[in-house]
């Protein structure tokens, strides 16, 4: 039901005749079309506050609306039917050169977190690490053993535009099936092998809004950037590298770790239309990018589903972009050069790294 039904069914008109066909003083006309306007501002409000002021998003947004979107926000065919860098074709030499300038005071600034390596609420994957050389035993070297499944809540990583399947497919209409025991025949972590160099611009939604950071469950909605956008001045440009803070690291450090993906602030998928709007190349945050709970019907990860698989726009997850946004307001310039490149790992569906900004 619309809104303007939700409304009707009221039964409520401010200009309707007094029913009890007795005449009324002006004021009391007037006190009784203020009050009937009152109760239908509540009624607006009741349908419009669990989206936008309530911390706690349950689902108000309807399946089909995402549907939609897989659709009207498609990039599929865009760049050829073999293509396999989806948004990332936004970077070009021009954008690369024009990139290069913004390097002013050449303070860079790593957007990692540090490796994990116990587990946690937020961290059901601990990063093993193990030495295997000490001082002068077995010789006189140092040496050490790494492994991670990088993917989830925790460790910062790039999602390949093979992370994410819909109805049997990938990006560009590629078949699940050309992913297998083996790795990704498609769509892989090695499209990007010749790594991101370009404009990276930050969205301290945290820091806008007055906070060290977002209450858990806060949606980013296209109106808060629209708001942004106008109050701080900086332009989303075609090929940016955006990046979202919401502050969770700050949170953690502060509170102590929780479960991500039960309750974090992030995009609510309803923002995935501005961001198309822009042409930007790719996205990330310090968390991982949605919102949980996701506000949306049936999808846990609609935000993860309508980049990856119908914009090919790859995401940056798990961020630490505290030091960054500290530079940022320092400086008070939130564009800088993005520079990162993920390991080179054949079929791989993404790669953990160690993003860097360079002021």
């Amino acid at each position: 039901m619309t809104l303007g039904a939700k409304l009707a069914n009221t039964g409520e008109n401010p200009h309707e005749s007094n029913r009890e066909g007795t005449y009324e003083s002006t004021e009391g006309i007037m006190m009784r079309v203020f009050f009937k306007q009152l109760k239908i501002i509540s009624i607006l409000v009741a349908l419009v506050a669990p989206t936008v002021f309530s911390g706690n998003v349950s689902a108000q947004l309807k399946k089909s609306a995402v549907d939609n979107w897989m659709i009207s926000l498609s990039n599929w065919q865009r760049w050829g039917a073999q293509d396999e860098l989806g948004s990332l074709n936004l970077i070009t030499a021009e954008t690369r050169i024009a990139a290069s300038r913004l390097v002013k005071s050449g303070i860079s600034v790593s957007m990692a977190h540090q490796v994990l390596t116990e587990a946690a609420p937020d961290n059901g994957n601990p990063y093993e690490h193990e030495m295997t050389s000490v001082g002068s035993s077995p010789g006189p070297w140092s040496g050490d053993s790494i492994g991670v499944s990088y993917h989830g809540y925790a460790h910062s990583h790039l999602d390949a535009l093979c992370h994410r399947f819909h109805e049997g497919t990938m990006y560009n209409g590629y078949s699940e099936d050309e992913v297998t025991g083996e790795g990704c025949g498609k769509l892989a972590i090695t499209a990007f092998e010749n790594g991101i160099f370009g404009r990276g611009v930050l969205i301290d939604m945290a820091a806008y809004k007055g906070k060290q950071w977002l209450e858990l469950s806060t949606p980013i909605t296209d109106a808060d950037l629209d708001a942004w956008e106008r109050d701080t001045g900086i332009v989303i440009q075609s090929g940016d590298v955006v990046l979202v803070r919401t502050g969770r690291w700050a949170r953690r450090e502060s509170l102590g770790p929780w479960n991500v993906a039960a309750e974090s602030a992030g995009l609510h998928a309803s923002a995935a239309a501005w961001f198309k709007a822009k042409d930007i190349a790719m996205i990330g945050s310090d968390v991982a990018l949605d919102v949980f709970p996701s506000g949306v019907e049936v999808y846990t990860h609609p935000v993860h589903l309508i980049f990856l698989v119908a914009m090919g726009t790859p995401i940056f997850d798990n961020l630490d972009l505290e030091a960054v946004a500290q530079e940022a307001q320092l400086q008070n310039r939130w564009e800088f050069l993005f520079t990162s490149a993920p390991l080179k790992i054949e079929g791989g569906t993404g790669s953990p790294l160690n993003p860097i900004a360079t002021f």
